[in-house]
């Protein structure tokens, strides 16, 4: 998430956090770097100028010339401008006065609103409501389906009308079976604009009076960059949008629609999407999206998912295995597997501090996927025995395993290297020692 804009803005702040003083020339440079970057990540040339005039003004309001050692003050400053153009605070869905509270969800097409849908469902599902999905896409073939499955995958209810063509009249009989039923949520899809079209708006504007919703949120493809802005104000001209959701965060987006939409518009984001599988929306934090792009990490965000992952007394179990030195291969597949369920491992790692830099010369996306799969073959083809004691592996074993998982016996004499190295390790820490290298 925002690889290139990141590199290229740490790489900025550090031309100053690197020098014991500075002067206004060394910030002038430095900013200087910051402005190229954000252009170049296609923020909105206004909020460029905007950001870059407030971090001046308080570098030198807060007179760090002087400063001796003046590098964490500066990135504090980033952070907090940062934080403050992307919205200071994450913001939730807020219930009405009566049930159903509902959401309007709108969007141009192809921004992944249907999907979004679903992932809200699934959101508020797991915060324990009772929430309806409603398939008011009546304009593209496969949406009402689409929904129905989305649903059922999610475990949560579904509308739709097959014979209906009105999307007004649905969303009456939508908001009514949620009423009858006493549903917290109704959720209702909407069809994806291909363009801003007066016929359409019109439509959703008819669609909003019937529904009278509690939210309205704006799906937008993060890929648009500051085109986003100009969708968000047209579609706020026919209904009172009150969010938005970024969708496809997990792309290469350079960053443009996060840094540009919350400050053109006025608008909170409330969600961004990371991926496409329904689990894949995270709540939006400006603190912790701005501690990523100054590649500072996501720490919090790293151990709530973690705990949303990870079973607790599997780790606590695998912890004193690898401490006893009888953590076998078997456990190690446990592990994989619980490491895979937190996410793509570019995700994982770009919230560790200082991960950002190292994890250019590490594999990550398909690339981090196809290598975890390689090693779960490597290791399902091994006999319960050969995984329980891999010391008996010799290279008869390493060709037959190799065969059986698709590799090389190299990759399979790899695999076996780093799970006794990684074994050695774990035993000398449960001894009280220290990792080769570290001062600690």
């Amino acid at each position: 998430m925002f690889e290139t804009l990141s590199e290229k803005i740490t790489a900025a702040i550090k031309l100053l956090s690197n020098k014991s003083r500075i002067s206004e020339k060394d910030i002038q440079v430095a900013l200087t770097e910051i402005r190229r970057a954000l252009l170049e990540a296609d923020v909105n040339f206004k909020v460029v100028k905007k950001i870059q005039s407030d971090i001046t003004e308080k570098i030198l309001g807060q007179d760090l010339i002087k400063t001796v050692s003046p590098g964490q003050q500066i990135v504090k400053i980033f952070h907090d401008e940062l934080t403050k153009l992307l919205g200071d605070e994450s913001k939730s869905l807020k219930k009405g006065n009566q049930k159903p509270s509902s959401i309007l969800v709108v969007g141009l097409q192809g921004s992944g609103k249907t999907t979004t849908v679903a992932k809200i469902g699934k959101y508020l599902k797991d915060q324990g409501d009772k929430v309806l999905l409603a398939a008011g896409d009546l304009k593209r073939p496969g949406a009402i389906e689409q929904i129905t499955t989305l649903g059922d995958q999610v475990g949560v209810s579904t509308h739709s009308e097959l014979n209906e063509t009105d999307p007004i009249k649905l969303a009456k009989t939508a908001l009514k079976k949620a009423e009858v039923e006493n549903f917290d949520w109704l959720i209702f899809d909407t069809a994806g604009r291909i363009q801003i079209d007066d016929d359409l708006m019109s439509e959703l504007t008819s669609i909003y009076k019937a529904l009278m919703p509690t939210e309205i949120i704006l799906v937008v493809d993060a890929m648009t960059g500051q085109e986003s802005v100009d969708v968000a104000q047209q579609f706020m001209l026919s209904v009172p949008l009150s969010g938005i959701i970024l969708t496809k965060m997990d792309g290469d987006a350079r960053g443009g629609a996060a840094l540009s939409i919350v400050s053109m518009t006025n608008l909170p984001i409330f969600f961004i999407g990371v991926g496409e599988k329904i689990e894949n929306l995270d709540v939006f934090h400006p603190d912790r999206l701005a501690g990523r792009i100054l590649g500072m990490g996501d720490v919090v965000s790293l151990v709530e998912k973690a705990q949303q992952s990870i079973d607790e007394s599997q780790i606590a179990d695998m912890e004193k295995k690898l401490r006893s030195s009888t953590f076998t291969l078997d456990d190690f597949l446990i592990q994989i597997e619980q490491l895979r369920k937190m996410g793509p491992m570019s995700q994982v790692l770009e919230m560790i501090p200082g991960m950002n830099s190292i994890s250019k010369n590490m594999p990550t996306g398909d690339m981090a996927e196809k290598d975890l799969k390689h090693v779960e073959a490597i290791v399902l083809s091994m006999t319960p025995k050969e995984r329980n004691k891999p010391e008996i592996i010799g290279g008869s074993r390493r060709k037959r395993i190799a065969r059986g998982s698709g590799t090389q016996p190299a990759d399979v004499n790899r695999l076996l290297n780093q799970f006794s190295q990684m074994k050695k390790m774990m035993k000398q820490l449960g001894k009280g020692g220290k990792l080769p290298g570290m001062p600690f």
